[in-house]
């Protein structure tokens, strides 16, 4: 069974399995260790979850046996980061979770679920109410609109399109992102990007870890844009770390206008 919605779930004692690594580190921040039964090999966060708990796979290559074995009585999915036949086949047998965050008001709205779901609902709130606030500070510090593009790929380079989480925060974070109309995640060229008057280019530490290489590999290509390596965490990761993204957002708004 997949479910959607919290509205009518009775929460009860949980053995949970969670599938993405944003919301692996809200169950921690949530109180719930021994309920967690189960996580990816990308669940690098909290530390020492990630060196004890039980490891089901990939994102996208989930261990069905792997799963079974932990008789889980709830899995945590997500709609963009795990594999849909993956998800119908763990639906099958057991009750998933499935998530689909696009921006800023969809991760509230997951987080306060959750919290309904996993019997957490107060802390949970204080946490949406904590983030809103933050997020509503940073909008009235961010004064730059830069024509920006945020590199999530190389070979090929693949950047953030519109109707992304990441556009989301680029668009938070005070930034123009010139790949709003395009597709969720384009293919790009250097020469494209300059063609479309790219002033700020940010690399991502994650899915793909750019290096300074990079940004040296590039600058070539486009001389006259500025180009930074970011937190690849800040801007993608949608559960409690929302929490740091803001401070992290006016560092960053600052550095690029120095």
């Amino acid at each position: 069974m997949i479910l959607t919605s919290a509205t009518g779930h009775h929460y009860t004692q949980q053995r949970i399995i969670s599938l993405v690594p944003s919301q692996t580190e809200l169950l921690h921040y949530l109180g719930l260790e021994a309920e967690t039964a189960g996580i990816t090999k990308f669940c690098i966060h909290p530390r020492h979850w990630f060196t004890t708990k039980a490891r089901v796979g990939g994102t996208k290559t989930v261990d069905i046996a792997a799963v079974e074995a932990l008789h889980p009585t709830l899995i945590i999915a997500n709609r963009e980061e795990n594999v849909k036949e993956q998800v119908e086949a763990l639906a099958d047998k057991f009750t998933v979770w499935l998530t689909d965050v696009n921006t800023l008001e969809d991760a509230l709205q997951m987080i306060n679920d959750i919290g309904t779901l996993t019997g957490t609902a107060a802390k949970a709130r204080v946490l949406a109410d904590e983030i809103t606030e933050r997020f509503s500070i940073l909008q009235k510090q961010v004064y730059t609109r830069l024509k920006t593009a945020y590199l999530i790929w190389r070979k090929p380079y693949m950047a953030a399109g519109g109707g992304t989480f990441i556009d989301d925060m680029l668009t938070r974070c005070g930034f123009s992102n010139i790949l709003k109309d395009s597709p969720r995640y384009p293919e790009v060229r250097p020469g494209q990007l300059a063609e479309a008057g790219c002033e700020l280019l940010l690399l991502s530490s994650e899915p793909y870890p750019f290096k300074q290489a990079h940004i040296n590999e590039l600058q070539l290509a486009l001389p006259h844009t500025k180009i930074l390596l970011v937190d690849g965490e800040m801007f993608s990761w949608y559960g409690s770390r929302l929490l740091l993204a803001p401070a992290y957002f006016l560092q960053l708004n600052k550095q690029v206008n120095s």
